[in-house]
């Protein structure tokens, strides 16, 4: 897709964000930043106090098929719109996310009413992959002395996964913006994955060391809308199989609600999925510190731990976490999927 932009990416994107951050049309946290290692993982772990105020749109069972009395993607408002893409033809909206605590938060939205819980088509594909592949065409940047512009992207779909809005929506973080000031070895977990060989008699990469059920496949260059939802339709359908139990079987499903709730990242090079069987998970913390924190020691996630983040709201969760790295660890393996045993992968 040509996106048809007036200026690049990344410069069309940091001008909005700055215009909006100052008008306050957008409301942008400082968190704190630390990163810890669990299993031999480096995470990232942010502590958002204003984490506790945001207002949450998460879709529920009975309401999720349904289109909500407020779409913050229908007519959004012109301060956080970033663009409508194709210039031509749009089928989709590029518009601030209001409540950014990364500088240059994006959301790719389709532009009429779609569900989240519905499996992405070659055009959500096309659109998101051509937003990454514009923002590394976009020019140098030489934070940290390195020249790099990439975007993370990732997608939410379902009642665990951490999604925010019933209308789709795909949201992009700038890796560069991520890792500033993180002095803990810290990579995108999905670049540390795709790293890793593929397992035996599959074709699926993955990090054994993740204490969740995860896959990844490398994407070509410059792939085609049909071939990025190729890619995407078989890691669905390796996590639907996980998820479901069955490992050795297969679905034909190409369309419609999906029957899980699941994590999906991009970048330029790889396509990484993880199957959800819980939103949140609880960490031990001192209920009279946090008292005044509404649900302290839940702590929810969403497609960011494929990118090797998490975010905590109370001051609780953020000292246990650094205290006790294996905390996080009980929280990773009760929000995902065991992996499946290596007999059952040469099936998939």
């Amino acid at each position: 897709m040509q996106l048809g932009l007036s200026e690049s990416l990344p410069a069309l994107v940091s001008k909005h964000f700055t215009a909006a951050k100052g008008s306050g049309h957008l409301l942008f946290s400082q968190t704190h930043l630390t990163t810890i290692h669990t299993a031999g993982i480096p995470y990232q772990l942010r502590y958002c106090p204003a984490l506790a105020n945001k207002p949450s749109g998460a879709p529920n069972t009975e309401k999720s098929a349904t289109k909500p009395k407020f779409d913050p993607f229908q007519d959004p408002s012109p301060e956080l719109l970033i663009a409508q893409i194709p210039q031509e033809k749009p089928t989709h909206i590029l518009v601030l996310n209001k409540y950014p605590v990364i500088p240059n938060h994006f959301i790719l939205a389709t532009k009429e009413w779609r569900l989240q819980t519905d499996l992405l088509e070659k055009e959500d594909l096309d659109a998101a992959y051509s937003c990454v592949k514009a923002w590394g065409e976009g020019g140098e940047n030489k934070a940290n002395g390195v020249a790099s512009k990439r975007l993370f992207a990732f997608f939410n779909s379902g009642n665990e996964s951490g999604a925010s809005q019933p209308h789709r929506h795909l949201q992009f973080l700038p890796v560069e913006a991520m890792s500033q000031s993180d002095s803990g070895n810290w990579q995108p977990l999905i670049d540390a994955v795709s790293a890793q060989p593929t397992c035996p008699g599959s074709k699926y990469s993955r990090w054994a060391q993740i204490p969740f059920a995860h896959f990844a496949l490398p994407l070509p260059s410059n792939p085609s809308a049909d071939t990025l939802h190729h890619i995407y339709l078989s890691l669905y359908r390796v996590a639907l199989a996980v998820a479901q139990g069955k490992p050795g079987s297969s679905s034909s499903t190409t369309s419609g609600p999906a029957a899980i709730s699941y994590n999906l990242a991009m970048t330029e090079s790889v396509m990484m999925i993880c199957p959800r069987r819980s939103e949140s998970a609880q960490i031990p913390v001192d209920s009279t510190i946090s008292a005044e924190i509404s649900e302290a020691g839940i702590v929810a996630l969403n497609g960011t731990i494929l990118a090797g983040t998490l975010m905590v709201k109370a001051e609780a969760e953020w000292d246990e976490l650094r205290r006790n790295p294996d905390s996080l660890k009980e929280v990773l393996t009760t929000i995902g999927y065991p992996h499946p045993n290596l007999r059952e992968l040469s099936f998939l």
